[in-house]
């Protein structure tokens, strides 16, 4: 396919605002490509260079395409800047002034080789022939197409959708309708890799699926729990239940192939191998040919062995001092599931058996890889003195577990169900929300440039950000610095699309929706000024005095909160 027509569609699905509507225009876009270009057209729309987890960054910031589109445009780089603050879009502001281009006719692949090559650039000298080389890449396609080749690096495309749009657009390129979602959905939450799926059912269709499988190096997408308010509805939904303490970290998929290096992938399935030297050395001690190991991961003090806070824990998640870091600030994880072992995928062994493999593999190899401590009862009283004993330790609750329960990947059902502390109280409850957008600060908060964000919870079933809260406390002044740094990085010259937002509740500055910040409330409340939850006349739900509790950089914005999960709390209260 030319990437002229590429970006053609691209034009199309920016001006819908249907879901179903993107998702036909998805599938006849999918249905023109050819079976190699499909994958790389899926990581295109994502702003990706592959999938999530081989980290191929495209290393190119705002400042280094504004002068990339300078050199292409003749226009002084001053001249580019200014025009980029009044039109706000690097992809209009890119095809506004490469109007005249009339392109060589470049292929998907053709230019997703050269995007690649840029990318890969590192070293002395690398920033220049990056610019260089986007510069070149420009003048050799029509201006709709630079547009979109402006707009992928930042990974600011405007389309709208998500990877399980994706899905529905693969299924309707199957047959015409989303019948097929359910299988595709599936063999993606056990192989992580959009493209390689989309290739596969392009190439050899869906029957092709079956043989998708836990590979090691390809991440799994995460099971999720559900929440229940008290340890007697857990022990009514569940009866007799695993029980582990929760522990406040950062959730870890270690995967380990005797020969080979180990990968650690966060809980959105970045690749985080190098941040954690004592990680892959107590893998590297396992008696195994290979093994996918899932654990939470907390820092302790070298001193006392006491857990620390997350945000210190946080601090290990870096590229550079990490050995020093290590040696400060060294981690332990535990150990609470087993998805692949010597050879097989344990995704539908029953949970209490892999529970069993999983401490005869780990046992006490190393102080850096453990098993976590569980238990099994069988009663709510039992179950609550569990819960307060692991409270009284300064932990935040309990997960219980089904002990006859597969492992759901990509999934959140009640075969986990977590109490933390908060759920225990008047709602008090911490609440995982989008940022999407924020109003310019007033009064003594002026000098921040912020006063206030909007925030969210994620609609699975519709694919939308629906509002529940502005946010206008619990900052200290070095974290309102903070977030106005951290916002104006995602900052988008238009409301997305994906957001369903009411009037009345307009940002002076829309974000794209990337930054996930853990919020406590003091209840949950309905309200006709928020739309998470409105259905028809029936209003929405709101929080009662949130403030910010801390960023969770470890969740992707569709990890954050649900609007389900919100309904459910809200009931509980």
């Amino acid at each position: 396919m030319k990437f002229s027509t590429f970006a053609n569609y691209l034009s199309r699905i920016e001006g819908l605002d249907s879901r179903n509507e993107i998702t036909e225009l998805l599938g006849e876009m999918f249905s023109e490509a050819g079976s190699d270009e499909i994958k790389e057209m899926c990581y295109l729309v994502l702003g990706h260079l592959g999938p999530p987890h081989q980290r191929q960054e495209f290393g190119i910031s705002q400042k280094l395409l504004l002068r990339s589109i300078s050199l292409t445009s003749g226009k002084p780089e001053n001249l580019v800047a200014t025009q980029m603050k009044a039109i706000g879009d690097i992809g209009d502001l890119t095809q506004n002034l490469l109007v005249d281009n009339k392109g060589d006719g470049l292929s998907v692949e053709q230019v997703f080789e050269s995007l690649l090559e840029i990318a890969i650039y590192s070293g002395e000298g690398s920033q220049e022939l990056k610019i260089s080389g986007l510069a070149d890449l420009l003048k050799s396609v029509d201006s709709l197409s630079a547009r979109y080749i402006a707009r992928i690096p930042v990974k600011k495309l405007r389309l709208g959708f998500s990877d399980m749009t994706i899905l529905d657009g693969l299924s309707w390129m199957l047959g015409g309708d989303k019948s097929h979602r359910k299988e595709l959905e599936r063999a993606f939450n056990v192989s992580a890799d959009i493209g390689l799926i989309a290739q596969k059912v392009k190439g050899q269709g869906i029957e092709s699926l079956k043989d998708i499988t836990v590979t090691v190096g390809v991440p799994v997408r995460p099971a999720a729990a559900e929440r229940l308010p008290t340890a007697e509805a857990i022990i009514e939904k569940l009866g007799t239940v695993s029980v582990e303490p929760k522990i406040d970290g950062f959730r870890l998929q270690m995967h380990f192939e005797r020969g080979k290096m180990p990968h650690l992938y966060s809980r959105n399935l970045e690749d985080m191998s190098e941040m954690f030297p004592e990680i892959v050395d107590a893998l590297s001690q396992l008696d195994v040919t290979s093994v996918v190991l899932e654990g939470e991961a907390v820092a302790f003090d070298p001193v006392t062995d006491k857990m620390l806070p997350f945000q210190e824990t946080m601090q290990r998640r870096r590229k550079h001092n990490v050995e020093e870091k290590a040696k400060e600030l060294p981690l332990k994880v535990f150990c609470f599931d087993i998805l692949f072992f010597n050879g097989d995928s344990y995704l539908n062994v029953p949970y209490q058996k892999r529970r069993e493999v999983l401490a005869e593999t780990v046992g006490d190899r190393s102080e850096a890889l453990l098993v976590s401590n569980k238990t099994v009862i069988s009663t709510a009283i039992k179950l609550s003195e569990y819960f307060d004993e692991q409270i009284a330790k300064g932990l935040e609750g309990i997960m219980a577990k089904r002990l006859d329960s597969p492992y759901a990947a990509g999934s959140r059902n009640f075969n986990w169900i977590k109490l933390k502390r908060e759920d225990t109280g008047d709602l008090n409850d911490t609440i995982d929300c989008v940022v999407m957008g924020y109003k310019a600060g007033k009064g003594r908060r002026n000098k921040f440039g912020i006063g206030a964000f909007l925030v969210g919870v994620y609609d699975s079933q519709e694919q939308k950000y629906k509002t529940i809260s502005n946010v206008g406390t619990g900052l200290t002044d070095d974290q309102w610095k903070e977030m106005k740094l951290r916002a104006d990085e995602l900052a988008v010259s238009q409301k997305p699309k994906e957001y369903e937002v009411p009037l009345g509740l307009e940002q002076d500055v829309w974000l794209d929706p990337q930054m996930v910040v853990e919020v406590l409330a003091d209840t949950i409340t309905r309200s006709p000024n928020h739309t998470a939850g409105k259905v028809g006349d029936k209003p929405g739900y709101a929080l009662r005095f949130p403030r910010l509790v801390q960023w969770r950089d470890d969740k992707s914005p569709e990890q954050a909160t649900s609007v389900k999960e919100v309904r459910s709390m809200y009931k509980s209260g």
